[in-house]
């Protein structure tokens, strides 16, 4: 029973991420070197924040939501906005599309941070002897990273790459980024500072990744149309 319990919670952690890949195009134009490329980045980027967050940050003496560690938390968040940006601007890629490539390297970044930040709880966890709802929310809380980085990979490939976007739309894209960018702040105010429980923070989580996943396919489709 533990090793079934341990083995679905990791097809739901992980399984969409290889879903995703052999569902859609990316799969077709053989952009796995891409996602590996950003997964390598994404470990620099978290080895980064690490540094600075054990440089900067101070052990908090209670789980009660404090303002200024949280916006030095959210700036230090910025590094992955920055491994982003190399990711997409910097490595070289395989000849394929704009609209392949940021989902090559949200997929590759999203990944990383799963395996980085869930398989070890999951395999100490999940292999208990009494079953928890714990690590199925941590599944779907994995899914809506996905969607969620996708969704800001998209963004920056807007910001960084598409020149002649619609001027109307610039603001948007980047308010849209830094919403995006600051969303492990939001969630953790949600924990800690409003006091919800995980299937509560998972469910807000869930529902703006989708809210936030039509908005950038919206933004993405109206850039992608050639300008009158």
């Amino acid at each position: 029973m533990t090793v079934f319990h341990f083995f679905n919670c990791a097809v739901l952690t992980f399984g969409p991420h290889a879903v995703y890949y052999s569902a859609t195009p990316l799969s077709e134009y053989d952009t796995l070197g891409t996602s590996v490329k950003a997964a390598v980045v994404y470990l620099g980027t978290a080895l980064i924040k690490l540094v600075c967050l054990a440089t900067f940050l101070k052990v908090p003496e209670n789980d009660m939501f404090d303002p200024y560690q949280e916006l030095l938390k959210a700036l230090i968040g910025f590094v992955d906005v920055a491994g982003i940006y190399f990711a997409l601007t910097q490595l070289t890629h395989r000849n394929i599309s704009q609209h392949h490539k940021f989902q090559a390297v949200g997929l590759g970044w999203a990944f990383a941070d799963s395996v980085l930040h869930r398989l070890a709880p999951l395999w100490v966890g999940a292999r208990g002897l009494e079953f928890t709802w714990e690590y199925v929310l941590q599944g779907l809380e994995s899914n809506a990273n996905l969607v969620l980085t996708v969704s800001l990979a998209a963004m920056g490939s807007l910001m960084w790459l598409r020149k002649n976007k619609p001027r109307t739309l610039i603001p948007i894209i980047y308010l849209c980024a830094l919403i995006l960018a600051t969303m492990p702040t939001t969630t953790s105010y949600l924990r800690r500072g409003l006091g919800w429980q995980l299937p509560k923070v998972v469910t807000a989580e869930l529902l703006s990744s989708l809210v936030m996943a039509f908005i950038s396919w919206q933004l993405f489709s109206a850039c992608q149309r050639p300008s009158v």
